[in-house]
Protein backbone atom coordinates (compact mmCIF):
# COMPACT_ATOMS: atom_id res chain seq x y z
CA UNK A 1 0.00 0.00 0.00
CA UNK A 2 2.72 2.38 0.51
CA UNK A 3 3.29 3.86 -2.96
CA UNK A 4 -0.60 4.87 -3.16
CA UNK A 5 0.01 6.56 0.85
CA UNK A 6 2.84 7.98 -0.02
CA UNK A 7 0.26 9.94 -2.41
CA UNK A 8 -1.87 11.44 0.11
CA UNK A 9 -0.90 14.32 1.46
CA UNK A 10 -2.48 13.89 4.87
CA UNK A 11 -3.38 10.45 5.36
CA UNK A 12 -5.53 10.97 8.41
CA UNK A 13 -7.16 13.36 6.48
CA UNK A 14 -7.84 12.80 2.95
CA UNK A 15 -10.79 13.48 1.20
CA UNK A 16 -12.84 11.84 -0.63
CA UNK A 17 -11.93 13.34 -3.98
CA UNK A 18 -7.91 12.39 -2.95
CA UNK A 19 -9.42 8.76 -3.01
CA UNK A 20 -11.22 9.14 -5.81
CA UNK A 21 -8.79 10.77 -7.94
CA UNK A 22 -6.10 7.74 -7.42
CA UNK A 23 -8.87 5.36 -7.51
CA UNK A 24 -9.83 6.86 -11.39
CA UNK A 25 -5.99 6.24 -12.11
CA UNK A 26 -6.14 2.85 -10.96
CA UNK A 27 -9.47 1.93 -13.64
CA UNK A 28 -10.69 -0.38 -10.32
CA UNK A 29 -14.10 -1.61 -10.76
CA UNK A 30 -16.68 -4.06 -8.97
CA UNK A 31 -17.16 -7.65 -10.38
CA UNK A 32 -19.92 -6.10 -12.69
CA UNK A 33 -17.57 -4.17 -13.80
CA UNK A 34 -18.86 -0.05 -12.19
CA UNK A 35 -15.74 2.00 -11.36
CA UNK A 36 -14.86 2.14 -7.14
CA UNK A 37 -15.50 5.58 -5.75
CA UNK A 38 -15.32 6.54 -2.55
CA UNK A 39 -18.16 8.49 -0.79
CA UNK A 40 -19.17 9.48 2.37
CA UNK A 41 -22.10 7.51 4.13
CA UNK A 42 -25.56 6.71 3.67
CA UNK A 43 -27.92 8.60 5.90
CA UNK A 44 -30.86 6.05 5.44
CA UNK A 45 -31.26 3.36 7.79
CA UNK A 46 -29.52 0.24 5.87
CA UNK A 47 -30.61 -2.75 5.60
CA UNK A 48 -28.74 -6.39 6.35
CA UNK A 49 -25.88 -6.54 4.17
CA UNK A 50 -26.53 -2.95 2.67
CA UNK A 51 -23.32 -1.59 2.50
CA UNK A 52 -21.59 -4.94 0.56
CA UNK A 53 -24.59 -4.86 -1.80
CA UNK A 54 -24.15 -1.06 -2.77
CA UNK A 55 -20.40 -1.71 -3.24
CA UNK A 56 -21.25 -4.58 -5.46
CA UNK A 57 -24.44 -2.98 -7.62
CA UNK A 58 -22.80 0.97 -7.57
CA UNK A 59 -19.07 0.82 -7.15
CA UNK A 60 -19.86 2.83 -4.09
CA UNK A 61 -17.24 2.23 -1.31
CA UNK A 62 -19.17 4.31 1.82
CA UNK A 63 -15.78 5.99 3.65
CA UNK A 64 -15.86 8.14 6.57
CA UNK A 65 -14.27 11.49 6.53
CA UNK A 66 -11.03 11.66 8.35
CA UNK A 67 -11.35 8.14 10.01
CA UNK A 68 -8.27 6.30 9.90
CA UNK A 69 -9.63 2.86 9.30
CA UNK A 70 -11.52 3.82 6.29
CA UNK A 71 -8.57 5.20 4.40
CA UNK A 72 -6.62 2.39 5.27
CA UNK A 73 -9.84 0.62 3.34
CA UNK A 74 -9.37 2.62 0.35
CA UNK A 75 -5.88 1.82 0.26
CA UNK A 76 -6.75 -1.76 0.17
CA UNK A 77 -8.83 -1.06 -2.74
CA UNK A 78 -5.63 0.49 -4.55
CA UNK A 79 -3.68 -1.78 -3.52
CA UNK A 80 -5.45 -4.98 -4.02
CA UNK A 81 -8.19 -4.42 -6.56
CA UNK A 82 -9.03 -7.68 -7.92
CA UNK A 83 -9.05 -9.37 -4.33
CA UNK A 84 -11.01 -6.51 -2.73
CA UNK A 85 -13.66 -6.84 -5.99
CA UNK A 86 -13.67 -10.86 -4.99
CA UNK A 87 -14.38 -10.23 -1.17
CA UNK A 88 -17.42 -7.82 -1.97
CA UNK A 89 -18.74 -10.62 -4.48
CA UNK A 90 -18.80 -13.90 -2.03
CA UNK A 91 -20.12 -11.51 0.42
CA UNK A 92 -23.25 -10.89 -1.58
CA UNK A 93 -23.77 -14.02 -2.86
CA UNK A 94 -23.88 -15.31 0.45
CA UNK A 95 -25.76 -12.63 1.99
CA UNK A 96 -29.34 -14.47 0.84
CA UNK A 97 -28.38 -17.82 2.36
CA UNK A 98 -27.80 -16.53 5.94
CA UNK A 99 -31.32 -15.30 7.56
CA UNK A 100 -29.83 -12.02 8.66
CA UNK A 101 -27.17 -13.62 10.39
CA UNK A 102 -23.65 -13.73 8.96
CA UNK A 103 -22.16 -17.62 8.65
CA UNK A 104 -18.50 -18.74 8.11
CA UNK A 105 -18.12 -18.32 5.22
CA UNK A 106 -18.58 -14.36 5.21
CA UNK A 107 -16.50 -14.67 9.16
CA UNK A 108 -13.37 -16.13 7.03
CA UNK A 109 -14.06 -13.04 4.45
CA UNK A 110 -14.27 -10.27 7.03
CA UNK A 111 -11.55 -11.51 8.97
CA UNK A 112 -8.94 -11.83 5.66
CA UNK A 113 -10.66 -8.61 4.90
CA UNK A 114 -10.23 -6.72 8.49
CA UNK A 115 -6.87 -8.54 9.43
CA UNK A 116 -5.25 -11.12 6.41
CA UNK A 117 -1.95 -10.64 4.68
CA UNK A 118 -0.72 -12.30 1.94
CA UNK A 119 2.29 -14.52 1.89
CA UNK A 120 4.41 -15.61 -1.20
CA UNK A 121 7.65 -17.32 -1.76
CA UNK A 122 6.66 -20.10 1.11
CA UNK A 123 7.73 -23.11 1.08
CA UNK A 124 5.68 -26.18 2.22
CA UNK A 125 7.47 -26.50 5.30
CA UNK A 126 6.98 -23.13 6.29
CA UNK A 127 3.33 -23.34 5.93
CA UNK A 128 3.11 -26.06 7.65
CA UNK A 129 4.91 -24.99 10.44
CA UNK A 130 2.09 -21.55 10.87
CA UNK A 131 -0.10 -24.10 10.60
CA UNK A 132 1.19 -25.86 13.92
CA UNK A 133 2.54 -22.93 15.53
CA UNK A 134 6.18 -23.56 15.84
CA UNK A 135 7.21 -20.21 16.23
CA UNK A 136 10.83 -21.10 16.90
CA UNK A 137 11.58 -23.31 14.33
CA UNK A 138 10.14 -20.92 11.78
CA UNK A 139 11.75 -17.86 12.85
CA UNK A 140 15.01 -18.84 14.83
CA UNK A 141 15.98 -22.12 13.45
CA UNK A 142 14.93 -21.42 9.62
CA UNK A 143 15.05 -17.50 9.52
CA UNK A 144 17.54 -17.28 6.34
CA UNK A 145 13.87 -18.72 4.78
CA UNK A 146 11.49 -15.94 6.97
CA UNK A 147 13.55 -13.96 5.29
CA UNK A 148 12.48 -14.67 2.21
CA UNK A 149 9.02 -14.67 2.68
CA UNK A 150 7.01 -11.91 1.03
CA UNK A 151 4.42 -11.02 3.45
CA UNK A 152 1.91 -8.18 1.83
CA UNK A 153 -0.82 -7.14 5.07
CA UNK A 154 -4.36 -6.86 3.15
CA UNK A 155 -6.11 -6.14 6.00
CA UNK A 156 -7.19 -2.54 7.19
CA UNK A 157 -7.51 -3.04 10.71
CA UNK A 158 -4.10 -4.54 11.48
CA UNK A 159 -2.24 -1.33 9.16
CA UNK A 160 -4.27 0.90 11.44
CA UNK A 161 -3.26 -1.32 14.92
CA UNK A 162 0.24 -1.56 13.69
CA UNK A 163 0.71 2.88 13.80
CA UNK A 164 0.93 1.83 17.56
CA UNK A 165 2.77 -1.37 17.40
CA UNK A 166 2.78 -4.40 19.79
CA UNK A 167 3.81 -7.55 19.48
CA UNK A 168 0.48 -9.75 19.47
CA UNK A 169 -0.82 -8.01 16.09
CA UNK A 170 -1.89 -11.06 14.17
CA UNK A 171 -2.74 -11.76 10.56
CA UNK A 172 -4.92 -14.42 8.92
CA UNK A 173 -2.05 -15.52 6.46
CA UNK A 174 -3.32 -16.81 3.19
CA UNK A 175 -0.34 -18.59 1.44
CA UNK A 176 -0.52 -18.32 -2.26
CA UNK A 177 1.10 -20.27 -5.18
CA UNK A 178 3.47 -18.27 -7.39
CA UNK A 179 2.36 -15.39 -9.11
CA UNK A 180 1.11 -12.26 -8.71
CA UNK A 181 -0.86 -11.59 -5.32
CA UNK A 182 -3.82 -9.66 -5.82
CA UNK A 183 -4.39 -11.78 -8.57
CA UNK A 184 -3.63 -15.18 -6.41
CA UNK A 185 -5.58 -13.90 -3.53
CA UNK A 186 -8.63 -13.20 -5.70
CA UNK A 187 -8.92 -16.70 -7.15
CA UNK A 188 -8.77 -18.30 -3.64
CA UNK A 189 -11.43 -16.32 -2.62
CA UNK A 190 -13.40 -17.01 -5.87
CA UNK A 191 -13.53 -20.70 -5.36
CA UNK A 192 -14.07 -20.92 -1.46
CA UNK A 193 -16.96 -23.21 -1.08
CA UNK A 194 -19.85 -22.19 1.08
CA UNK A 195 -19.13 -24.30 4.32
CA UNK A 196 -15.45 -22.17 4.17
CA UNK A 197 -14.73 -20.83 8.05
CA UNK A 198 -11.92 -19.06 9.55
CA UNK A 199 -10.11 -21.70 10.41
CA UNK A 200 -9.24 -22.32 7.12
CA UNK A 201 -6.38 -19.75 7.21
CA UNK A 202 -3.52 -19.91 10.16
CA UNK A 203 -2.96 -17.44 12.12
CA UNK A 204 0.80 -15.24 11.70
CA UNK A 205 1.90 -13.33 14.50
CA UNK A 206 2.98 -11.05 11.66
CA UNK A 207 5.57 -8.84 14.18
CA UNK A 208 7.70 -11.94 14.52
CA UNK A 209 9.17 -11.78 11.32
CA UNK A 210 12.27 -10.59 10.47
CA UNK A 211 13.09 -7.09 10.91
CA UNK A 212 9.34 -6.16 12.12
CA UNK A 213 10.37 -5.55 15.98
CA UNK A 214 13.81 -4.11 17.29
CA UNK A 215 14.65 -6.85 19.10
CA UNK A 216 13.65 -10.79 18.31
CA UNK A 217 15.53 -13.08 20.31
CA UNK A 218 14.52 -16.31 21.83
CA UNK A 219 13.42 -14.74 24.97
CA UNK A 220 11.17 -12.42 22.02
CA UNK A 221 9.86 -15.52 20.32
CA UNK A 222 8.92 -17.67 23.68
CA UNK A 223 6.35 -15.16 24.98
CA UNK A 224 3.48 -17.58 25.12
CA UNK A 225 1.52 -14.09 25.26
CA UNK A 226 1.97 -13.35 21.66
CA UNK A 227 3.97 -16.56 19.94
CA UNK A 228 0.80 -18.82 21.16
CA UNK A 229 1.31 -23.18 20.68
CA UNK A 230 -1.38 -25.06 19.13
CA UNK A 231 -4.00 -25.04 22.07
CA UNK A 232 -4.65 -28.56 23.66
CA UNK A 233 -7.81 -29.59 25.87
CA UNK A 234 -7.05 -27.35 28.17
CA UNK A 235 -5.15 -24.29 26.92
CA UNK A 236 -5.74 -21.22 29.06
CA UNK A 237 -4.92 -17.66 27.60
CA UNK A 238 -1.52 -16.67 29.36
CA UNK A 239 -1.75 -13.98 31.92
CA UNK A 240 -0.85 -10.55 30.91
CA UNK A 241 -2.73 -11.04 27.19
CA UNK A 242 -3.92 -8.62 25.48
CA UNK A 243 -7.91 -8.84 24.05
CA UNK A 244 -8.17 -9.01 20.90
CA UNK A 245 -7.32 -12.40 19.35
CA UNK A 246 -8.98 -15.27 21.29
CA UNK A 247 -6.89 -17.62 22.49
CA UNK A 248 -6.61 -20.73 21.03
CA UNK A 249 -7.64 -20.20 17.36
CA UNK A 250 -6.55 -16.51 17.51
CA UNK A 251 -9.12 -15.72 14.73
CA UNK A 252 -8.18 -12.28 14.64
CA UNK A 253 -6.58 -9.09 15.93
CA UNK A 254 -8.52 -6.32 15.06
CA UNK A 255 -11.34 -5.30 18.24
CA UNK A 256 -15.01 -5.90 17.88
CA UNK A 257 -15.25 -2.11 17.37
CA UNK A 258 -13.00 -2.39 14.24
CA UNK A 259 -15.35 -1.44 11.75
CA UNK A 260 -15.85 0.20 8.49
CA UNK A 261 -18.23 2.59 7.08
CA UNK A 262 -21.09 -0.32 7.06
Amino acid sequence: MRPWLERLADPPHASLSELNALAEERSITVLCGAPVRFVAPSTARAGYGAYERRVFDTGCVETRQENLHDVFNALAWLAFPRTKAALNARHVDALPREGHRRGSLRDLLTLLDEGGALVGRADDLAAELVRRRDWRTLFLDRRQHAERLEVSVLGHAVLEQALAPWPGITCKALFLPPGPPDEQAAKWIMALPPDAAPRDLPALPVFGLPGWWPVQDEAFYGDSRYFRPAPGPTAKMPSGSRPGSRYGDIEESPGSAERDAG
